[in-house]
C-alpha cells in the first residue's frame, strides 16, 4: 500500500498545518477588524468610489453576508477536523500523561479522532481487495511466471498492475523512453530469465556508470566514444590511430564493466555496447557525455507496495513482451 508519508515529509505536512491554519486566522482577524471599522447604521453616503457611473454606499455588510462568510469559517474548520486535513490527523495524535509524558498517538493515523482519515479508508479499500482478489494472485502465484505468461487473464491483469505503477517511466507500452529501458526487444541490462525479471522488481536496481572526465582528457574520451560507436557498427569519422586510443582507454577503464568485447555483463547491470540499443543516446555527444559526467539510474523496489504475488503477475506481463506465443 502507497501511504502519502512515501512523498511527504513530517516537515511539510507541519508546514502545510502552519500555513493553512494561519491563513483560516488571517482571514477571522481581516473580517472582524473590517467589520468594527464599519458604521452600524444605514447611511446615503458613499464611499467615493465611482464605477461607470455607479456609486457605492458607505454602508456596513448586510448580516446574511456576515453571518454566511462565519458558517464558511466554521465550516472549514469543521472540515479540517473531521477530514483531517491537518498534519496526519494532528488531533489527538500528541497525548500528554504523568506516567508517559508526551506520546504520539500512531493509532490515530489509521482511525482518527472520530472514526475516519484517508489513510484509513485506503488500507480498509486495500484489505478488502486484498480479500477479493488475494486467492487469485495466490494461485497465479504458484504456477512458473512462463505458465502465467500464457494465461491472457493472468496477463491482462498484470497489464493493468503495470499500467498503474510502472508505464510512468517505460511508457503504456512497455518501450522505455530515455534513461528507461524498453521492456520489450529482449535486450536486458540486468537479466532477462524470468527469475531476473522478478527479481528487479522485487529488490529493485541501483545502475551506475563512474564518471571519467577527472581520469580521461578530452581527448581520450572523444576517442574512447568513438571507440564505443565503433563496436556498434555506427559509422564514426576518427581514424584508426584514434579508434586504437580509444580502444586502449576502453579497455583499461571500461572492459572491466563491459567485457573486453564490449557486449556488457548483466551480472553488474553493465549494457551491451555493441547493438542498437541505446539508453542514454548513441550520438558521439552523448556517449562522449556519459564517459564524462557518468550516468546513475534506479529502479525502486516493488517488494513492500505491490507484495511477492502481484510482482509474480507483473513479471509474467513483463516477460509474455518480449517472448510472444
Amino acid at each position: 500500500m502507497i501511504e502519502i508519508n512515501q512523498y511527504l515529509s513530517d516537515f511539510w505536512e507541519g508546514w502545510i498545518a502552519v500555513l493553512t491554519l494561519t491563513c483560516l486566522g488571517l482571514i477571522i482577524i481581516v473580517l472582524f477588524a473590517t467589520r468594527r471599522k464599519h458604521r452600524t447604521s444605514l447611511t446615503e453616503e458613499t464611499t467615493g468610489h465611482a464605477y461607470d457611473g455607479i456609486e457605492e454606499y458607505d454602508n456596513p455588510l448586510p448580516s446574511w453576508w456576515f453571518n454566511l462568510f462565519v458558517a464558511t469559517i466554521v465550516f472549514a474548520a469543521l472540515y479540517l477536523i473531521l477530514y483531517p486535513g491537518l498534519w496526519k490527523g494532528a488531533w489527538g495524535l500528541i497525548s500528554y500523561s504523568k506516567e508517559d509524558g508526551l506520546e504520539f498517538r500512531s493509532d490515530r493515523l489509521e482511525s482518527g479522532d472520530y472514526g475516519w482519515t484517508a489513510r484509513g479508508q485506503l488500507k480498509h479499500e486495500v484489505a478488502k481487495a486484498d480479500a477479493q482478489y488475494g486467492k487469485l494472485f495466490e494461485g497465479y502465484a504458484e504456477l512458473s511466471i512462463e505458465e502465467v505468461a500464457k494465461i491472457p487473464k493472468a496477463v491482462a491483469t498484470g497489464q493493468r498492475i503495470f499500467a498503474s505503477n510502472c508505464a510512468i517511466c517505460h511508457g503504456s507500452d512497455a518501450k522505455g523512453a530515455y534513461g528507461y529501458p524498453n521492456l520489450t526487444d529482449n535486450d536486458w541490462i540486468h537479466g532477462g530469465s524470468p527469475d531476473k525479471i522478478k527479481e528487479t522488481l522485487l529488490k529493485g536496481r541501483n545502475g551506475q556508470m563512474p564518471a571519467w572526465g577527472a581520469l580521461l582528457t578530452p581527448e581520450q574520451i572523444k576517442h574512447t566514444a568513438s571507440y564505443v560507436r565503433n563496436l556498434a557498427g555506427l559509422k564514426v569519422s576518427a581514424s584508426a590511430e584514434e579508434l586504437a586510443e580509444g580502444e586502449k582507454a576502453f579497455q583499461t577503464q571500461c572492459a572491466v564493466c563491459h567485457g573486453n568485447d564490449g557486449k556488457g555483463k548483466t551480472d553488474v547491470g553493465a549494457p551491451n555496447l555493441t547493438d542498437d540499443i541505446w539508453l542514454y543516446g548513441s550520438r558521439q555527444i552523448q556517449i562522449e557525455y556519459t564517459l564524462r559526467n557518468g550516468r546513475n539510474g534506479v529502479m525502486p523496489a516493488w517488494d513492500k507496495i505491490l507484495g511477492p504475488d502481484k510482482v509474480h503477475v507483473v513479471a509474467a506481463y513483463i516477460y509474455s513482451l518480449s517472448h510472444k506465443q
